[in-house]
């Protein structure tokens, strides 16, 4: 059996802490990439000379420099960052394309493991390794509890008629959960493989603090189309964990989207399979959610 042919593409911005621990684990990968592109998102720090000195020093490696637009945009700004990279792969001969953020560490067979998996199921279209956060007592998961379709952000690997049928990534927030939800509705699988650990180094929401990151990720599911009923319950359920005030940013962001009359995806049939799912959930029904 062959081996398959993956790229990567990570948008970085001021990461230059992070970034050499990204080169090093990719560097060392038992089953390198055809291409790695590092997107340097408008840096002010050390980061645009990281990416050229790896691209120097390992020739399956690409920079891309974006100008500078004066802060960090959630959701559309990574995205747009992942496009400026893939315009150089997209007509290249690949099996996968992975979205791999700068802040994170992986084993030098994380990539051959992830693909015997999918090698394994063909209808697996869309997968991640589990996101740990390093501890003194050995890392540990990110989170815990998330819904068993449930891919994270930092780390999202696509076969690449997975990614073709679902029209690739929206640049909006609540792109991460809109790729994965639509993929299923075309009959795709999507899983997390919590046997196959990855570090992440700056926890989920770092760059923004606690409360910014939750109105951004209420916002991100009022994009989506979350059901209000299933955002209620959402939110609810939140404030029973540490930090308590994040279910109440979860519900103000979810909420400035009807205040401010924010654009939903402009996809009514995923939004309606979405909903149909949260209901069923509701209804202690069989659904995505469990």
């Amino acid at each position: 059996m062959s081996e398959p042919a993956y790229i990567v593409i990570t948008p970085v911005r001021n990461e230059e802490a992070y970034l050499p621990g990204a080169i090093a684990a990719m560097a060392a990968q038992t089953l390198p990439p055809r291409c790695w592109v590092l997107v340097d998102d408008g840096s002010t720090d050390r980061t645009g000379e990281l990416i050229d000195a790896a691209a120097a020093a390992h020739p399956w490696i690409r920079g891309v420099h974006r100008p500078d637009r004066g802060s960090r945009q959630a959701g559309g700004g990574v995205i747009a960052s992942f496009y400026s990279g893939y315009a150089l792969v997209a007509a290249a001969p690949w099996d996968y394309v992975v979205k791999c953020d700068a802040d994170l560490s992986f084993p030098p067979d994380f990539f051959a493991r992830c693909w015997r998996e999918f090698e394994g199921d063909p209808a697996l279209g869309i997968a991640g390794g589990v996101c740990c956060l390093p501890s003194a007592g050995g890392n540990v998961p990110e989170f815990a509890g998330e819904p068993p379709f449930h891919v994270r952000g930092p780390m999202k690997i696509y076969r690449r008629e997975c990614f073709a049928a679902i029209g690739g990534l929206i640049q909006a927030p609540g792109w991460d959960t809109v790729d994965q939800v639509t993929a299923a509705m075309l009959g795709w699988k999507t899983r997390t493989f919590f046997d196959i650990p990855l570090v992440h180094h700056r926890p989920t929401g770092g760059a923004y603090g606690i409360w910014r990151d939750s109105i951004k990720n209420g916002m991100a599911n009022y994009v989506t189309g979350y059901q209000p009923l299933f955002m209620a319950c959402k939110c609810v359920r939140r404030t029973f964990r540490r930090p308590h005030r994040a279910g109440v940013a979860l519900w103000l962001g979810f909420m400035q989207g009807y205040w401010r009359r924010i654009p939903r995806v402009p996809n009514a049939a995923m939004i309606r399979y979405l909903r149909r799912q949260q209901w069923r959930a509701l209804t202690f029904q069989s659904s995505l959610w469990g």
